[in-house]
């Protein structure tokens, strides 16, 4: 036990161990030099009759000797010694100390004829050596200040093994632990529980994570959506990497250059009203992203009854011929008196118009222009011929996976025109949710790079359902506030909440503090140190602390990402956190990039041509009109 009592003894042990080392030297001296002492008077009877007899004894016969006992035993007290420690103490000086006083000790006995150069030349190195040890012993035994970051605290074991299966996503990384680096594995061996690629501008989420989702999920037969804001960065990668594995057709849609046309509301896949009310509400919450926060108020949900009504009207009327999204929006530009008599013969929409039938028939009309208004200016954002043309045709039906058509569907976007073709984009979004997620269809891969650009109403549906139908939900994000900016605190939480997979880059804030307490905590070894005027102390322990911090995910490099997978009964994985550096090949991507094949134009379009379009769908809509009116 560390008593006083034991504590003095030891000192009084090391104390006589040096002790014993300087007196076995001088001894050495004397005997050595005994001729020089005896010239100068020095000797005496007395002290030669107790030293010359131990001139007998085997460590004083040679210089060798004596010189190595006494260089022993002071070593053994320098060992046992506790002088105070100081972390200033450079090895450089030790090594000098050490080894100039080891020298000079055992070269003196080239000069041992010369007794007083002797003596003092081995007394000095002797001196030199011991200074030289005592700060050896205590530099040794302070060790602070190595890991100013506390990086080999926060570094923890991860998955070395390639896991693969048929739909998993494998990507090669390296970590460090305990300042070793090792390689790694990122394995989703279960995308269809869904999947967060989350990062700051620059963080890597595109080229280090979503293009090996896209050329992996494209090589083990996935179909698959893209929705690819900055078109075509995205699409490109999807389109070469079909040409390599093909089996499945290839579709692209585009306000801008015009590549393939297919209507969202196509009537063989709107089963029931609930449908064209779907329809209607991400139409119109797309188009007002305010609104989200805002469902249930009654200016918000009128809008939404009133386009549905148009919707499932159109739905009806001749088998559906002009239910598409433009017939839409100029239905609703139909005066009031015209339009109510044209809607009123559909029974099925009965209950949705009547508050607004009774607003004009009582001649609230401030009312009913609050109540439709805004859903005609709206819907008004979206009147351009493109968008006509491309939203009124039928290359290619919505159910991307099915196993006699399997196709790759991208969606283009312009991050200048976001607003706009946001709110379309998200309605194919929506119709193709709706039809992929069924039973007995092929697996199936939707990719959103930059997911809060569009409105996915029921994304946290999808994702908790979808995984028993094979549809796997990769969603990108840049940051938790953008989702709650543009989706709401509630919708965003459960978005961050219900997906089982996560791969984030540099984030800051309270994504990185979410993501570190999701991460949890590991055993960390601390040291503290105890300093006075005559010791310094060191003690350790070991405390629970979080394995990654919110600082550390904030200050990630590009590439490097932290994050957690999900497992499944049959592929169980033990070490599913980890924070490492994904390994891209980049010569290899770089060469692969330079031979891509561009998009090819699928089809020439005039502006007449796109032009005609736009005019007939308005005629379309005035022979409606006309002809419910000569019924009527």
């Amino acid at each position: 036990m560390q008593t006083g009592e034991n504590e003095q003894a030891l000192r009084k042990i090391i104390d006589f161990t040096r002790l014993l080392s300087i007196a076995i030297l001088l001894i050495h001296f004397y005997l050595c030099c005994y001729s020089t002492f005896e010239q100068l008077k020095l000797a005496h009877k007395i002290v030669d009759h107790i030293l010359l007899p131990l001139s007998k004894m085997a460590i004083f016969k040679t210089p060798w000797s004596a010189k190595l006992s006494a260089l022993g035993l002071l070593i053994v007290s320098l060992v046992g010694s506790k002088g105070k420690r100081d972390e200033k103490i450079r090895g450089r000086a030790v090594a000098t100390y050490c080894l100039t006083g080891l020298l000079i000790y055992f070269i003196s006995n080239y000069v041992v004829g010369l007794a007083w150069l002797y003596i003092g030349a081995t007394s000095f190195g002797y001196l030199l050596f011991m200074t030289g040890g005592g700060l050896l012993f205590r530099i040794l035994k302070l060790k602070l200040g190595r890991d100013i970051f506390n990086k080999d605290n926060e570094s923890f074991p991860q998955e070395q093994r390639l896991l693969e299966n048929e739909y998993s996503i494998n990507l090669p990384a390296s970590y460090i632990f305990r300042g070793k680096t090792f390689k790694s594995w990122i394995n989703v061996i279960n995308p269809f529980r869904g999947m967060l690629v989350g990062g700051s501008p620059g963080a890597g989420k595109s080229y280090f994570v979503i293009r090996h989702i896209i050329t992996q999920h494209i090589a083990k037969g996935f179909s698959m959506l893209i929705y690819d804001f900055k078109y075509d960065d995205l699409s490109k990668i999807a389109y070469n990497a079909l040409l390599k594995h093909g089996g499945r057709a290839f579709y692209v849609i585009n306000f801008e250059n015009i590549m393939h046309r297919s209507n969202p509301l196509e009537p063989q896949t709107m089963t029931d009203i609930t449908d064209a009310m779907e329809a209607a509400r991400t139409i119109m919450l797309g188009l007002n992203r305010e609104w989200i926060k805002k469902q249930g108020d009654f200016f918000v949900e009128s809008p939404i009854n009133f386009v549905t009504a148009l919707i499932w009207f159109l739905n009806k009327y001749e088998g559906g011929r002009y239910c598409t999204l433009p017939h839409v929006i100029e239905l609703s530009l139909v005066d009031y008196k015209d339009l109510f008599a044209v809607l009123t013969s559909e029974p099925e929409i009965e209950v949705l118009i009547n508050p607004f039938i009774s607003a004009w028939k009582n001649e609230a009309y401030e009312q009913l222009e609050g109540q439709i208004a805004s859903a005609k200016i709206s819907l008004a954002r979206l009147s351009s011929p493109q968008l006509y043309y491309v939203l009124s045709g039928n290359d290619f039906s919505l159910d991307i996976n099915n196993p006699n058509d399997p196709k790759v569907v991208c969606l283009a976007n312009n991050p200048q025109k976001s607003q706009v073709y946001g709110a379309v984009l998200s309605l194919y979004v929506n119709r193709i949710n709706k039809l992929v997620n069924r039973k007995h269809q092929q697996k199936c891969s939707l990719i959103f790079d930059e997911f809060p650009t569009i409105y996915f109403n029921g994304i946290d549906n999808l994702i908790a359902t979808a995984r028993s139908n094979k549809v796997a939900v990769t969603l990108a994000v840049q940051d938790y506030s953008q989702l709650k900016k543009d989706y709401g605190r509630e919708q965003a939480e459960v978005i961050m909440n219900i997906v089982g997979n996560i791969i984030c880059g540099q984030v800051t804030g309270d994504t990185a503090k979410q993501l570190s307490e999701r991460f949890g905590k590991i055993n960390q070894q601390k040291e503290s140190v105890s300093i006075n005027s005559t010791d310094t102390s060191v003690s350790h322990s070991t405390q629970l602390d979080y394995a990654i911090p919110a600082s550390k995910i904030a200050s990630l490099s590009s590439g490097e990402f932290v994050g957690m997978v999900a497992d499944d009964p049959t592929n169980k994985v033990e070490l599913k956190t980890f924070h490492c550096q994904i390994q891209n090949d980049h010569e290899a991507i770089a060469a692969e990039e330079r031979s891509y094949q561009d998009i090819p134009a699928i089809r020439a379009i005039s502006n007449t041509e796109i032009s005609v379009n736009y005019q007939r769908i308005k005629q379309d809509i005035s022979s409606l009109v006309e002809d419910k009116q000569d019924k009527s």
